[in-house]
C-alpha cells in the first residue's frame, strides 16, 4: 500500500542489478512468437499525456490491444484503465501501480513505455529480459552508458525495440535526408539544429505529497528528493510535465527536442550506426547554446542555429522542420513552404520528388506510420 516504503531503494534500483538480473520466465517464452491472427497484446507503463495518445493509436491499430496499464499515481492509472476498458467495450485491461508486476506477466507481448526519462533503461531492460518487445519514447535513455546496456539486451533477448523518433515517419523530414544523401545540395560542410537548452539541476521546492501517488517509485532511480507538482503534476492533466527540464529526470531541451534533431542532422548524414566523434564545448559555461558536436568528415553540427535541422553543402541548402521545409541551390530558393513564397507542403514535395530525387540512388525507407511499424517489426521478426 501506500504506507510502506515501495521496495528497497538502493537495492531494487542499482542499474546493473537490474540489467543483470534474471526476470523469472515462464518456460517456453523464448520460442512463443506472436501468431498471425492473434491480436498483439500490448501494457502502457507510465500512463499521463503521452501514453494517453499512445494507448489510442495502440488500440485503434486493428492488430493490437491494450491489456495494462501502470502508473505510480492513482488518479492516473485508473483514468488510463478506465479508458482502456471504455474503448474496448470489456474489462480486459487491469491497472497496476508497480510495473514490474506488468512486466513479469507472460501473456502480454509488448510494452510501451513514456515514463520521465530517468526511468526509460530500467523499464525497457526489464522488459526485454522478460521476453517483451518494447516501444519506448524518446530520449531512449539519459546516458550513453544505458544506451549500451539496453542494446546489449535487445540482442541477448532477440526482442524488436521501436523509440518515438516519429520525425523518420514524416516525409519532409525523409525528403531532406534524401536531398542531402543523393548529393543534392553538393557536400555537407556543416549543419545546424534549432532546440533549447540542456537540463539544469533541479531546485524545486518541496511541497505537500500528493495522496494517492507512490513517489517513491516515480524517484526511482533519481536522487531522492521531496515532492513537485512541478515534476509529478497532481492527477491527471494535459500538458507535458516539466521533469524534462531538470537534468535528473531528463536533458532539457537538448534531449527532449534533440531526439528528434540531432535524430535528422544523423539520419541525413548516414551516421546512423555511429554519431559524432568530437564535441565542442562554448566558451561560457553557463550559455544555454552554441555548442558544437563534430561528425567524420570535419561537419560540425552548431546548437541553436537555422530551422529545426539544417543541412549547409558546397551547393545548396536544406532546412526542415514539422511541416516546414526549404530547399536552395546557390543563393536561389527553388522548392519547399520555408524561406521561399507561401506553398503548400505536399505539392512542394512532389515537385522536390519528381525534379530532383527522380533517380536517387538513395532512397531511405518510406513510412507513414510510426506505431505501424513497430507492430509490423512484431509480425515480421525483421527491421521495417
Amino acid at each position: 500500500g501506500m504506507q510502506t516504503p515501495s521496495l528497497s531503494r538502493r537495492r531494487f534500483l542499482s542499474t546493473t542489478a537490474i540489467a543483470s538480473a534474471p526476470f523469472i520466465l515462464p518456460s517456453g517464452i523464448w520460442s512463443a512468437e506472436v501468431k498471425p491472427n492473434d491480436k498483439i497484446s500490448v501494457g502502457f507503463i507510465g500512463v499521463g499525456k503521452q501514453n494517453g495518445g499512445l494507448m489510442n493509436r495502440f488500440m485503434g491499430a486493428k492488430e493490437s490491444i491494450c491489456v495494462a496499464v501502470s502508473d505510480c499515481d492513482t488518479n492516473r492509472r485508473n483514468a488510463a484503465l478506465n479508458r482502456a476498458n471504455g474503448r474496448q467495450k470489456n474489462k480486459d485491461c487491469k491497472a497496476y501501480e508497480d510495473f514490474r508486476e506488468l512486466i513479469a506477466r507472460d501473456d502480454i507481448d509488448a510494452v510501451c513505455i513514456a515514463t520521465p526519462d530517468h526511468w526509460h533503461a530500467i523499464q525497457t531492460i526489464g522488459a526485454l529480459n522478460s521476453g517483451k518487445d518494447v516501444y519506448c519514447e524518446k530520449p531512449l535513455t539519459h546516458n550513453v552508458h544505458e544506451s549500451i546496456e539496453v542494446m546489449k539486451a535487445v540482442k541477448k533477448n532477440k526482442r524488436v525495440l521501436q523509440t518515438g523518433s516519429m520525425q523518420r515517419s514524416s516525409r519532409e523530414f525523409r525528403v531532406a535526408c534524401e536531398l542531402v544523401r543523393n548529393g543534392v545540395i553538393g557536400k555537407v560542410e556543416r549543419t545546424a539544429v534549432n532546440i533549447g537548452g540542456p537540463g539544469r539541476p533541479c531546485d524545486l521546492k518541496t511541497e505537500k505529497d500528493e495522496p494517492g501517488l507512490d513517489w517513491d517509485m516515480w524517484i526511482g532511480p533519481g536522487p531522492m528528493r521531496g515532492y513537485s507538482s512541478v515534476l509529478s503534476p497532481r492527477g491527471v492533466h494535459g500538458h507535458f510535465p516539466h521533469w524534462r527540464n531538470y537534468k535528473e529526470y531528463g536533458g532539457g531541451m537538448v534531449c527532449d527536442w534533440g531526439a528528434h534533431m540531432i535524430d535528422i542532422i544523423q539520419w541525413g548524414l548516414d551516421k546512423d550506426e555511429s554519431g559524432p566523434v568530437a564535441t565542442i564545448p562554448t566558451e561560457n559555461s553557463k550559455a544555454t547554446k552554441g555548442a558544437q558536436l563534430v561528425y567524420a568528415g570535419d561537419i560540425p553540427m552548431m546548437h541553436g542555429a537555422g530551422l529545426g535541422s539544417s543541412f549547409y553543402g558546397t551547393g545548396g541548402r536544406v532546412e526542415c522542420h514539422r511541416g516546414r521545409l526549404g530547399f536552395w541551390l546557390g543563393d536561389k530558393h527553388v522548392a519547399g513552404n520555408h524561406g521561399g513564397p507561401k506553398a503548400n507542403l505536399g505539392k512542394e514535395l512532389d515537385k522536390i520528388e519528381a525534379e530532383y530525387l527522380k533517380d536517387a540512388k538513395v532512397k531511405l525507407y518510406k513510412s507513414n506510420n510510426h506505431v505501424g511499424d513497430f507492430l509490423n517489426s512484431m509480425k515480421s521478426r525483421k527491421k521495417p
